[in-house]
Protein backbone atom coordinates (compact mmCIF):
# COMPACT_ATOMS: atom_id res chain seq x y z
CA UNK A 1 0.00 0.00 0.00
CA UNK A 2 1.44 3.35 -0.94
CA UNK A 3 0.99 6.14 1.71
CA UNK A 4 0.53 9.82 0.05
CA UNK A 5 2.34 12.55 2.15
CA UNK A 6 1.67 15.55 1.03
CA UNK A 7 3.94 18.45 0.80
CA UNK A 8 3.18 21.61 3.22
CA UNK A 9 2.77 24.81 1.16
CA UNK A 10 5.78 27.42 2.13
CA UNK A 11 3.60 30.18 1.09
CA UNK A 12 3.05 32.76 3.36
CA UNK A 13 -0.40 34.26 1.65
CA UNK A 14 -2.05 30.55 1.76
CA UNK A 15 -4.85 30.62 4.11
CA UNK A 16 -5.29 28.15 6.66
CA UNK A 17 -8.25 26.49 5.52
CA UNK A 18 -6.05 24.61 2.82
CA UNK A 19 -3.88 22.96 5.72
CA UNK A 20 -3.94 19.73 5.40
CA UNK A 21 -6.72 17.38 8.17
CA UNK A 22 -5.33 15.51 10.99
CA UNK A 23 -5.31 11.87 11.06
CA UNK A 24 -5.67 10.78 14.76
CA UNK A 25 -5.67 7.02 13.86
CA UNK A 26 -2.47 5.46 11.85
CA UNK A 27 -3.08 2.47 10.50
CA UNK A 28 -0.98 -0.41 10.39
CA UNK A 29 -0.32 0.34 6.83
CA UNK A 30 1.19 3.88 7.52
CA UNK A 31 3.06 2.95 10.62
CA UNK A 32 5.21 0.38 8.50
CA UNK A 33 5.11 3.36 5.39
CA UNK A 34 6.66 6.10 8.40
CA UNK A 35 9.56 4.17 9.42
CA UNK A 36 11.05 5.03 6.01
CA UNK A 37 9.54 8.17 5.82
CA UNK A 38 10.32 10.45 8.77
CA UNK A 39 8.12 13.41 8.04
CA UNK A 40 5.28 11.06 7.39
CA UNK A 41 5.98 9.95 10.75
CA UNK A 42 5.78 13.08 12.54
CA UNK A 43 2.99 13.78 11.26
CA UNK A 44 1.49 10.37 11.94
CA UNK A 45 3.03 10.33 15.50
CA UNK A 46 1.83 13.40 16.61
CA UNK A 47 -1.82 13.67 15.12
CA UNK A 48 -1.98 10.06 16.93
CA UNK A 49 -1.01 11.94 20.41
CA UNK A 50 -2.38 15.92 19.97
CA UNK A 51 -5.64 15.17 21.94
CA UNK A 52 -4.35 13.20 25.08
CA UNK A 53 -0.87 15.29 24.80
CA UNK A 54 -1.70 17.97 27.58
CA UNK A 55 -2.61 14.70 29.99
CA UNK A 56 0.10 12.13 29.11
CA UNK A 57 2.66 14.75 29.73
CA UNK A 58 0.92 16.86 32.62
CA UNK A 59 0.92 20.15 30.23
CA UNK A 60 -1.54 22.93 31.50
CA UNK A 61 -1.86 26.43 31.07
CA UNK A 62 -2.05 27.71 34.82
CA UNK A 63 1.11 29.47 36.90
CA UNK A 64 2.58 26.20 37.39
CA UNK A 65 3.79 25.56 33.86
CA UNK A 66 3.83 29.22 33.37
CA UNK A 67 6.77 29.00 35.99
CA UNK A 68 7.89 26.55 34.47
CA UNK A 69 7.90 27.81 30.85
CA UNK A 70 9.32 31.16 31.83
CA UNK A 71 11.88 29.97 33.68
CA UNK A 72 13.39 28.17 30.66
CA UNK A 73 13.11 31.06 29.07
CA UNK A 74 15.08 33.22 31.36
CA UNK A 75 17.60 30.45 32.29
CA UNK A 76 19.12 31.58 28.28
CA UNK A 77 17.38 35.03 27.63
CA UNK A 78 16.43 36.65 31.28
CA UNK A 79 17.43 40.08 30.99
CA UNK A 80 15.98 40.98 27.37
CA UNK A 81 13.68 44.18 27.53
CA UNK A 82 9.92 42.47 27.59
CA UNK A 83 7.49 42.17 25.47
CA UNK A 84 8.62 40.84 22.45
CA UNK A 85 5.74 42.29 19.61
CA UNK A 86 5.09 39.05 17.66
CA UNK A 87 6.86 35.83 18.73
CA UNK A 88 6.47 32.32 16.45
CA UNK A 89 6.33 28.40 18.00
CA UNK A 90 8.03 26.14 15.57
CA UNK A 91 7.15 22.55 16.27
CA UNK A 92 4.37 24.10 18.33
CA UNK A 93 2.34 20.85 19.89
CA UNK A 94 -0.18 22.01 21.65
CA UNK A 95 1.23 25.12 22.36
CA UNK A 96 2.91 24.97 26.21
CA UNK A 97 5.90 26.77 25.91
CA UNK A 98 4.57 29.76 23.60
CA UNK A 99 1.18 30.30 25.46
CA UNK A 100 2.72 30.35 28.09
CA UNK A 101 5.21 32.46 27.96
CA UNK A 102 2.60 35.12 26.33
CA UNK A 103 0.90 34.84 29.77
CA UNK A 104 3.97 35.48 31.61
CA UNK A 105 4.15 38.82 29.54
CA UNK A 106 7.23 37.52 27.20
CA UNK A 107 5.15 38.49 23.70
CA UNK A 108 2.15 40.25 22.87
CA UNK A 109 0.78 38.65 19.81
CA UNK A 110 1.77 35.10 18.88
CA UNK A 111 1.68 32.47 15.61
CA UNK A 112 2.29 28.47 15.72
CA UNK A 113 3.41 26.14 13.51
CA UNK A 114 3.98 22.34 13.64
CA UNK A 115 4.16 19.74 11.02
CA UNK A 116 1.17 18.20 12.66
CA UNK A 117 -2.13 18.86 11.46
CA UNK A 118 -3.27 17.34 14.86
CA UNK A 119 -1.58 19.32 16.90
CA UNK A 120 -2.03 22.76 15.02
CA UNK A 121 -5.08 22.26 15.83
CA UNK A 122 -5.26 21.51 19.71
CA UNK A 123 -2.93 24.51 19.85
CA UNK A 124 -5.09 26.70 18.57
CA UNK A 125 -7.92 25.46 20.54
CA UNK A 126 -6.15 26.07 23.66
CA UNK A 127 -4.71 29.71 22.48
CA UNK A 128 -8.81 31.02 21.87
CA UNK A 129 -9.32 29.15 25.11
CA UNK A 130 -7.02 31.53 26.85
CA UNK A 131 -8.18 34.46 24.76
CA UNK A 132 -4.56 35.18 23.50
CA UNK A 133 -4.04 36.39 20.20
CA UNK A 134 -2.28 33.72 18.39
CA UNK A 135 -2.63 32.30 14.23
CA UNK A 136 -0.89 28.99 13.39
CA UNK A 137 -0.29 27.10 9.75
CA UNK A 138 0.78 23.64 9.66
CA UNK A 139 4.36 24.00 8.36
CA UNK A 140 7.76 22.35 7.98
CA UNK A 141 10.26 23.54 9.86
CA UNK A 142 12.71 23.47 6.84
CA UNK A 143 10.80 25.67 5.04
CA UNK A 144 8.76 28.32 7.28
CA UNK A 145 5.60 29.49 5.52
CA UNK A 146 6.32 33.20 6.89
CA UNK A 147 8.19 35.99 4.96
CA UNK A 148 11.99 37.44 5.72
CA UNK A 149 12.07 39.52 8.69
CA UNK A 150 8.60 38.95 10.24
CA UNK A 151 9.34 37.95 14.01
CA UNK A 152 10.97 39.42 17.14
CA UNK A 153 11.28 36.03 18.80
CA UNK A 154 11.05 32.65 17.78
CA UNK A 155 10.62 29.70 20.55
CA UNK A 156 10.76 26.05 21.02
CA UNK A 157 10.05 23.41 23.28
CA UNK A 158 11.15 19.97 22.19
CA UNK A 159 11.49 20.28 18.70
CA UNK A 160 14.97 20.69 17.10
CA UNK A 161 15.87 16.67 17.87
CA UNK A 162 12.71 16.21 15.93
CA UNK A 163 13.68 18.14 12.59
CA UNK A 164 16.16 15.95 9.79
CA UNK A 165 18.27 18.89 8.79
CA UNK A 166 18.63 21.31 12.31
CA UNK A 167 21.03 23.66 10.62
CA UNK A 168 18.59 24.09 7.67
CA UNK A 169 15.75 24.94 10.20
CA UNK A 170 17.83 27.44 12.62
CA UNK A 171 18.49 29.38 9.44
CA UNK A 172 14.97 29.35 8.31
CA UNK A 173 14.38 30.93 12.31
CA UNK A 174 16.78 33.87 11.35
CA UNK A 175 14.96 34.54 7.77
CA UNK A 176 12.09 35.02 9.76
CA UNK A 177 13.34 36.69 12.62
CA UNK A 178 13.54 40.45 12.38
CA UNK A 179 17.54 41.74 12.48
CA UNK A 180 18.63 41.63 15.85
CA UNK A 181 15.61 39.20 17.12
CA UNK A 182 15.79 35.87 19.12
CA UNK A 183 15.59 32.31 19.17
CA UNK A 184 15.15 30.58 22.58
CA UNK A 185 14.92 26.52 21.74
CA UNK A 186 14.46 24.30 25.09
CA UNK A 187 14.01 20.87 26.34
CA UNK A 188 16.11 19.09 23.85
CA UNK A 189 17.43 15.92 24.69
CA UNK A 190 21.28 15.86 25.21
CA UNK A 191 23.59 12.36 24.14
CA UNK A 192 24.16 11.23 27.78
CA UNK A 193 21.01 11.90 28.58
CA UNK A 194 18.79 10.65 26.07
CA UNK A 195 20.51 7.33 27.18
CA UNK A 196 19.66 6.91 30.71
CA UNK A 197 16.25 8.31 30.31
CA UNK A 198 15.52 6.11 27.78
CA UNK A 199 16.66 3.16 29.62
CA UNK A 200 14.69 4.12 32.71
CA UNK A 201 11.63 4.61 31.04
CA UNK A 202 12.21 1.08 29.28
CA UNK A 203 12.83 -0.61 32.98
CA UNK A 204 9.58 1.17 34.22
CA UNK A 205 7.19 0.53 31.55
CA UNK A 206 8.59 -3.27 31.57
CA UNK A 207 7.99 -3.55 35.38
CA UNK A 208 4.74 -2.01 35.66
CA UNK A 209 3.16 -3.66 32.78
CA UNK A 210 4.82 -7.22 34.20
CA UNK A 211 3.60 -6.39 37.86
CA UNK A 212 -0.22 -5.40 37.16
CA UNK A 213 -0.77 -8.78 35.41
CA UNK A 214 -0.78 -10.11 38.91
CA UNK A 215 -4.76 -10.42 39.72
CA UNK A 216 -4.62 -8.48 42.72
CA UNK A 217 -3.33 -5.43 40.75
CA UNK A 218 -5.71 -5.81 37.91
CA UNK A 219 -7.59 -2.66 38.45
CA UNK A 220 -3.91 -0.99 37.93
CA UNK A 221 -3.58 -1.95 34.51
CA UNK A 222 -4.95 -0.11 31.32
CA UNK A 223 -6.79 -2.28 28.69
CA UNK A 224 -4.65 -4.44 26.41
CA UNK A 225 -6.15 -2.32 23.89
CA UNK A 226 -4.94 0.49 24.64
CA UNK A 227 -1.41 -0.60 26.35
CA UNK A 228 -1.17 -2.03 22.16
CA UNK A 229 -1.72 1.61 21.03
CA UNK A 230 0.91 2.80 23.42
CA UNK A 231 3.56 0.29 22.10
CA UNK A 232 2.56 1.40 18.36
CA UNK A 233 2.51 5.08 19.67
CA UNK A 234 6.08 3.96 21.06
CA UNK A 235 7.24 2.63 17.66
CA UNK A 236 6.82 5.45 16.02
CA UNK A 237 8.31 7.90 18.61
CA UNK A 238 11.81 5.62 18.39
CA UNK A 239 11.53 7.42 14.25
CA UNK A 240 10.30 10.50 14.77
CA UNK A 241 13.34 11.52 17.59
CA UNK A 242 16.13 12.05 15.49
CA UNK A 243 19.25 13.75 17.09
CA UNK A 244 20.53 13.80 20.93
CA UNK A 245 22.78 16.92 21.01
CA UNK A 246 25.94 17.61 22.80
CA UNK A 247 25.83 21.21 23.98
CA UNK A 248 28.56 22.49 21.89
CA UNK A 249 27.91 20.71 19.16
CA UNK A 250 24.30 22.42 18.84
CA UNK A 251 26.11 25.55 19.29
CA UNK A 252 28.27 25.06 16.62
CA UNK A 253 25.15 23.84 14.47
CA UNK A 254 23.74 27.24 15.45
CA UNK A 255 26.59 29.57 14.78
CA UNK A 256 26.82 27.68 11.32
CA UNK A 257 23.53 28.35 10.51
CA UNK A 258 24.72 32.36 10.61
CA UNK A 259 23.25 33.76 14.64
CA UNK A 260 25.45 35.51 16.79
CA UNK A 261 25.91 35.38 20.72
CA UNK A 262 24.88 31.90 20.42
CA UNK A 263 24.98 30.14 24.41
CA UNK A 264 23.60 26.53 24.90
CA UNK A 265 23.03 25.76 29.37
CA UNK A 266 21.71 22.17 30.54
CA UNK A 267 19.42 21.33 33.41
CA UNK A 268 17.79 18.35 35.16
CA UNK A 269 19.95 15.63 36.22
CA UNK A 270 18.70 14.19 39.15
CA UNK A 271 15.54 15.78 38.55
CA UNK A 272 15.19 13.56 34.93
CA UNK A 273 16.29 10.78 37.44
CA UNK A 274 12.64 10.62 39.33
CA UNK A 275 11.39 12.37 36.20
CA UNK A 276 11.49 10.07 33.53
CA UNK A 277 10.07 6.75 35.62
CA UNK A 278 7.29 9.01 36.96
CA UNK A 279 6.12 9.57 33.80
CA UNK A 280 6.16 6.36 32.39
CA UNK A 281 4.63 5.15 35.30
CA UNK A 282 2.04 7.65 34.49
CA UNK A 283 1.37 6.15 31.21
CA UNK A 284 1.12 2.82 31.74
CA UNK A 285 -1.50 3.05 34.50
CA UNK A 286 -5.16 4.20 34.45
CA UNK A 287 -5.65 8.15 35.37
CA UNK A 288 -8.02 7.77 37.80
CA UNK A 289 -5.70 5.43 40.09
CA UNK A 290 -3.37 8.53 40.20
CA UNK A 291 -4.84 11.21 42.60
CA UNK A 292 -3.99 14.53 43.91
CA UNK A 293 -1.32 12.96 46.05
CA UNK A 294 0.84 11.94 43.25
CA UNK A 295 0.44 15.07 41.42
CA UNK A 296 1.70 16.43 44.99
CA UNK A 297 5.01 14.05 44.95
CA UNK A 298 5.79 14.54 41.21
CA UNK A 299 5.92 18.06 41.07
CA UNK A 300 7.23 18.83 44.60
CA UNK A 301 9.81 15.91 44.03
CA UNK A 302 10.62 17.42 40.31
CA UNK A 303 10.99 21.06 42.25
CA UNK A 304 13.41 19.63 44.85
CA UNK A 305 15.40 17.75 42.80
CA UNK A 306 15.75 20.74 40.11
CA UNK A 307 16.64 22.83 43.15
CA UNK A 308 19.68 20.52 44.08
CA UNK A 309 20.48 20.19 40.01
CA UNK A 310 20.67 23.92 39.68
CA UNK A 311 22.35 24.38 43.43
CA UNK A 312 24.52 21.54 43.61
CA UNK A 313 25.14 19.23 40.68
CA UNK A 314 25.52 22.13 37.88
CA UNK A 315 28.96 23.08 40.48
CA UNK A 316 30.08 19.85 39.99
CA UNK A 317 28.66 17.48 37.08
CA UNK A 318 29.38 18.23 33.30
CA UNK A 319 26.76 20.35 31.40
CA UNK A 320 26.69 17.58 28.80
CA UNK A 321 25.17 14.68 31.96
CA UNK A 322 22.26 16.76 32.34
CA UNK A 323 19.17 15.54 30.21
CA UNK A 324 17.85 18.83 28.95
CA UNK A 325 19.73 21.65 26.61
CA UNK A 326 18.44 25.18 25.94
CA UNK A 327 19.77 27.07 23.30
CA UNK A 328 19.29 31.28 22.44
CA UNK A 329 21.31 33.09 19.69
CA UNK A 330 19.88 36.56 17.48
CA UNK A 331 20.41 37.64 14.12
CA UNK A 332 22.41 39.48 13.53
CA UNK A 333 22.02 42.99 12.91
CA UNK A 334 21.82 44.57 9.47
CA UNK A 335 25.32 46.37 8.41
CA UNK A 336 25.42 48.98 5.44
Amino acid sequence: MTVRHDPIPADSSADATTDPAPRPHASAEEVAAARSDTKLAQVLYHDWEAETYDDKWSISYDQRCIDYARGRFDAVAGDQPLPYERALELGCGTGFFLLNLMQSGVAATGSVTDLSPGMVKVALRNAENLGLPVDGRVADAETIPYDDDTFDLVVGHAVLHHIPDVEQSLREVLRVLKPGGRFVFAGEPTTVGNFYARWLGRATWEATTRVTKLPFLADWRRPQQELDESSRAAALEAVVDLHTFDPAELEAIATAAGADGVQAKTEEFAAALLGWPVRTFEAAVPAEKLGWGWARFAFTGWKSLSWLDEKVLHHVVPRGYFYNVMITGTKPLATD
